[in-house]
Parts: structure tokens; sequence; C-alpha cells
């Protein structure tokens, strides 16, 4: 109880250096966000000089809550919170019971601004009003498609329009896409998706054949859905590339669904050109679950936006009605200047955080791959923090139910945690003399700072001895 007393009590000290910074910008306005100017809102991003940075034993100590005796190679589903920005976290949650009115009317808004500001100068985007906090990427979905359905049944769009996706997208987005686009007329259009994969070309091939099928069945093309990261298998996606494509064959708008992106890889989303773009907070940007930023350039149909649940904050700007969706815990939302600070702890802030991961994700991958005489699944410049790894054929890897139980055996009898992903082979390779064209089953590791090499080593050896002992998916299935 010690130690968790001085983080809190630590976390408090942060909390008032962070509502001086907050109070000292915006006192002026009275609490109210409506009235910030949007040139103010650099004032909010934390600038210190650091004088030195987080070490080794102190990242083993932010994170020394996590369950021991696992290794944790699956950061890319539900992220990590360290200590400190839980005990930030539990500063806001106090601070709310203790006088919630006060914690409504005079600091709510302030603080969610200021969240806003950090990602905002994070993502180079032109204006805070750009930048909406929603819960998660699976939120920002709905509101775009809610947006697209609207307008099929409004007449504003005809029936048979479509929406592109790609055929990872997540299962939420194609779900959404069910509910708000096919319900109200629309048409989905798939685009395959070669993996592995080998270079950008393949995918921008892929993606050109999926836009000339759409335009050929003689609707327009309403809305692109693109991933910057996908998450099953893992690839990160050419999405400036595929953007201007979209842009080029006539696409009405582009929402890029990045839910691994931030912390993980580069955002410019003035560069990148989309009209909506997505990223989870609490994956690889630290914070806890969970929160979700949604950028929507400025445009005429930003105004016609509106969040899922709606509140008495309805009209006033998407970024205003997130803000306020009823009595609820808004603390995820409320920590992101002090994750930034937390983030700026490491050599390089977040970009060397992003390399720092990436470099070792690889590293590992490549070693995986030698012990079990596979490949990766994409040239290292396409993996992101995570990465896939062959399992060796022998393992008899044949649907998505054989990845469930491989999965629940590693944790169960090998205490490792990571994602397994089915790969259906189309056209083998006769007299192939490599384990890449029959691997059927992926891992996909991650690398978040808190992971060491002992880590990949347990889940090498546990594949290893699987092997070794002649273990298939099918003998899993009868136990």
């Amino acid at each position: 109880m010690g130690d968790e007393n001085d983080k809190y009590e630590a976390a408090q000290e942060q909390m008032k250096e962070c509502d001086h910074r907050r109070n000292e910008d915006y006192c002026t306005n009275g609490g109210n966000s409506h009235n910030v100017a949007a040139d103010d809102d650099e004032k909010c991003v934390t600038k210190k000089l650091k004088l030195s940075f987080i070490t080794e034993a102190e990242i083993r100590q932010e994170f020394a809550h996590h369950q021991r005796g696992i290794a944790r190679l699956n950061n890319g589903s539900f992220g990590s919170c360290p200590a400190s920005i839980i005990a930030a976290q539990k500063v806001w949650q106090h601070k709310f019971l203790q006088q919630p009115d006060d914690f409504y009317v005079n600091h709510l808004q302030k603080g969610i601004l200021c969240s806003r500001s950090v990602i905002k100068s994070l993502i180079n985007a032109d204006h805070v009003d750009e930048v909406s906090l929603v819960d998660n990427a699976t939120t920002a979905a709905a509101i775009v498609l809610q947006h697209v359905g609207w307008a099929f049944a409004e007449g504003r769009f005809q029936k048979g329009d479509a929406v592109v996706m790609l055929h990872c997208a997540f299962q939420a987005v194609k779900k959404s896409i069910e509910a708000y686009v096919t319900r109200a007329g629309g048409s989905v259009i798939v685009v395959q998706l070669p993996f592995p994969v080998h270079s950008v070309e393949e995918i921008v091939a892929e993606f050109r054949k999926g836009l000339a099928k759409g335009k050929a069945l003689g609707g327009r093309i309403r809305l692109a859905i693109i991933d910057h990261i996908t998450s099953m298998p893992c690839v990160v996606i050419p999405v400036k590339e595929l953007v201007t494509i979209c842009r080029e064959e006539g696409v009405e708008r582009v929402f890029v669904d990045a839910a691994h992106a931030i912390g993980n890889v580069h955002i410019d989303v003035k560069e990148i050109g989309a009209d909506f773009y997505v990223s989870n907070l609490h994956k690889w940007f630290f914070c806890p679950p969970a929160v979700a930023f949604l950028y929507c350039r400025k445009a005429p149909i930003s105004s016609d936006l509106h969040h899922p649940v709606v509140s008495h904050e309805y009209g006033n700007g998407l970024a205003i009605e997130s803000a306020w969706i009823g009595t609820r815990d808004y603390s995820s939302q409320l920590v992101v200047p002090e994750v930034l600070d937390f983030i700026n702890r490491f050599d390089g802030g977040i970009e060397g955080v992003r390399k720092r991961n990436h470099d070792a994700v690889v590293q590992m991958g490549l070693m995986l791959a030698k012990a079990w005489g596979t490949r990766l699944g994409s040239p290292p410049e396409m993996c992101p923090s995570m990465a896939m790894i062959g399992l060796p054929p022998s393992l008899g890897l044949a649907s998505d139910d054989d990845a469930l139980y491989l999965r629940n055996h590693l944790r169960d009898t090998f205490s490792v945690e990571v994602p397994i992903h089915y790969q259906a082979q189309k056209d083998r390779q006769i007299g192939a003399k490599s384990n890449e064209e029959y691997a059927t089953g992926y891992v996909r590791i991650s690398h978040q700072v808190y992971n060491i090499q002992d880590d990949y080593i347990r889940l090498r050896d546990a594949i290893n001895q699987l092997v070794h002992d002649g273990v298939t998916c099918n003998m899993l299935r009868k136990e």
C-alpha cells in the first residue's frame, strides 16, 4: 500500500501543476470551452526541460502491476497503462466524487479541451475544433457511418451508391456498415488485401482493383474506409497513397481507421489528407481505457456530424457533444497531458518510443522466424510495433477455431499471451522447400516498453516444445 500511496500523492502534485497550467490559460473563460480561441490551445501542450530520461528500473516499476509470470505479447488488443497514469486518473476520479458540481462546472470542459489541444499538436491538425474525444474507434466509426446512413435515408445518396472497405477491417466497423449503410440501401465493396505481403505496391494494386470494381457497378463511391494499421493480420497500410488514389478516382470521402496508430506510427493528418481519422489512445499511447480521438477535417459536412448519444449539447459541434454524454467517468479523457509528460520521459519522446518498439519487434520477429523456419508476414518496414510470424506447418492449424485453441493452450500451459491468425492457403507451391509457402498460422507479437527478450524466448520455446512433442491443433481440440 505504501508504494500506491506514494504514487497517488505524486500524481496529486502533478495534477496541481496541470491544473495550474489549465487555470492559467483558461481562467478568463470561466471553464466554458465554447469561448476559447483556437490560437490558445498550444498553451496546453506540456513543454518541459528534460533533465534525465526514464531508466529501465523505473519502467519496470511503472508496469509492476502487470500479472507476474505472463509473457504479455498482446499490447495491441488492450494497450497498457503506467502506474503513474493510473494514479493521475484516480486523482481525477476523486476530484469528481468529492464535489461533482464543481468538477462539471469548473474543470471537466477545460480539462477535455486541454487534452484535445495536446492531440491537435501531435497529429498536426489545423484547428482544435477538428479534434473530438470519444470512447474508442468503434464509437468514431458509428459517428461517421451514422452520417452516411442519414444521407441515404434523406435521399442525398442513392440506392446502389457504395462504401469501400478492406476485407480485414475491424469487425465492429463491418457491423457499423451493416447497421448504418446496407440497412439504408447502400452497397459495400470489399477490397481483398494480400497476405503474406511483400511490398506496398501489392496493396496499392489491389486497392485500385477494388475501386475499379465499384465504379463498374454504376453507383458512386461515397466513402472509403482504410485501415492505417490492420489488426489481424497486422500490416502498415500506405494510407497517404490510397487517399490520393481515392481523390483521383472521385471517392467522395475517406475515413482512416487508425485504431493502432498513435504511438505506433508517425501521424500527420494534413499530409495523409483524409476527411476523418480515428486512433485509440489506450492502445499505444498509454492512456487508461477507454479513449480515442476522432479528427474531422473542417468542411461543410462537419456541422452535420453528431455523437450517437444525444445530450443537451446536441448541435454545438461534435467536439462539444462528445465532451458531454451524461454522467460518466471522463477521467481517461482528462489524463492526456499527463500521458504526454510520461512519454516525454523517454529519449525522443513519442517518436523515440515508436522507434524503440518497432526495432525491438522486428528483431524478436526475425529471431522467432529463424527458430521456426518461417518468415515475417510482411517486410520490416511494413511492421509497426507489431509483427506477424509464420508458425511451423506441423502444428496443423486449419481454421479460426484451431487458432483459438492454440492461443488458449499457450496461455494455460505456457503462460504466453499472444494472438493467433489463421490464413487459408489458396495456391500451395508444389515442391516448396521452406515452411513459408505452407504456413497457415501466424502469431502476432507486440512490443511495448515493458517487454523483455525473455517474453519472446518463452513463446519460441513453447512452440518448439509443441513441435518436438508432435502436438497438433487437432489434438488440442480433443483435450
